[in-house]
């Protein structure tokens, strides 16, 4: 029983899964896993390093299958070359975070490709609408990496409310398994977005050791906050934070902030030395809440099975015991959200 959703039809792919586009970890070859699978694979464009985006998307040109590229807004404002480089990959879509999306907008849109727009307040999704985006992927804090504060279980039902059935909503935050998939959409969600699971994949372009750590820890083990940041000599503009597992850096600094920043030169040296050592315990793992969730080390594509299969199931009892489901966009009316069901 293919679960198919608005999301499926508007991208193009056969299950609601998507692949976050984690900086330095999501490459060309994982997401050409994930979209081989099935799945919705998307570039990791970060920061911006120009030579690592025009060697990936050069490998992605011919690819078959559709994929996208995603950025950090704020800082593909400062290099908006970067865009036109990940246009020229003829991708699906552009996925934008973090920043408003309407100086890009226009040319995302006059090059016939869709706009995918990660927020984390009802004012954020909004802007995000304004803007002409195509998809809303409505983030918790449990996520890995960059985030803010509100809840998984809280934003994704806000933003679908707000949202009236306009444009898809993808859930995000703490999903790594067929009941986060399976929960997400009886919470009106079209799909899931995943980096943490992913992360812990063969394909994902990070070290064998930080996967390592994802495997082994456990759930509650992983905090938010500037640490990982400032440690790196980068300021992000509120309200965002990073989240990442907890080591012997992060307990050092935690709570000792100013100091950080006093010593901000000594630290963030030791911090680079230790990343390119491949030293864990001073060089961060970043990492959502999922962790608890995450114990293997598996193909991609086995993962999107995973979980598939796993929601299917959920999803089919739900219908067998009780309630038929189907799941386009929800419908607000005078009294508030209303899921499409009808009585089996």
């Amino acid at each position: 029983m293919p679960i198919t959703t608005p999301l499926t039809a508007l991208l193009g792919i056969k299950h609601p899964i998507l692949l976050a586009p984690m900086a330095a970890l999501a490459g060309s070859r994982l997401v050409g896993a994930v979209t081989e699978a099935g799945g919705f694979g998307i570039l990791g464009g970060g920061y911006g390093d120009r030579e690592w985006l025009e060697a990936e998307t050069a490998k992605l040109k011919d690819f078959a299958k559709p994929f996208g590229i995603g950025f950090i807004t704020w800082s593909m404002a400062k290099q908006p070359v970067l865009l036109d480089i990940a246009l020229a990959a003829k991708p699906r879509a552009i996925m934008l975070s973090f920043g408003d999306p309407t100086a890009f907008a226009p040319r995302i849109r006059d090059a016939g490709v869709l706009l995918i727009c990660q927020v984390q307040s009802e004012d954020m999704a909004k802007q995000a609408l304004d803007a002409g985006a195509d998809i809303l992927i409505a983030q918790g804090t449990e996520a890995g990496g960059h985030g803010a504060s509100r809840t998984t279980l809280d934003i994704v039902p806000a933003i679908i409310d707000l949202c009236a059935g306009r444009v898809p909503v993808v859930a995000a935050g703490g999903i790594a398994d067929g009941r986060g998939l399976a929960a997400m959409m009886m919470l009106g969600a079209s799909g899931v977005l995943m980096g943490t699971r992913f992360y812990a994949s063969i394909e994902a372009d990070g070290a064998d050791e930080a996967k390592r750590r994802i495997c082994s820890a456990n759930a509650g083990e992983t905090v938010r906050g500037v640490v990982p940041d400032w440690s790196r000599n980068i300021f992000w503009p509120a309200p965002f934070t990073g989240r990442t597992l907890i080591n012997e850096h992060v307990r050092r600094w935690t709570g000792h902030e100013v100091e950080l920043m006093q010593k901000v030169g000594k630290v963030s040296a030791e911090y680079f030395a230790a990343r390119a050592a491949g030293n864990f315990d001073i060089a961060v793992v970043f990492a959502g809440e999922s962790v608890g969730l995450i114990h293997d080390i598996p193909p991609a594509a086995e993962i999107v099975e995973r979980i598939v299969t796993e929601a299917e199931q959920l999803l089919l009892g739900r219908r067998n015991s009780a309630t038929v489901v189907s799941f386009p966009s929800p419908l607000v009316g005078e009294g508030g959200a209303h899921r499409q069901m009808r009585d089996g």
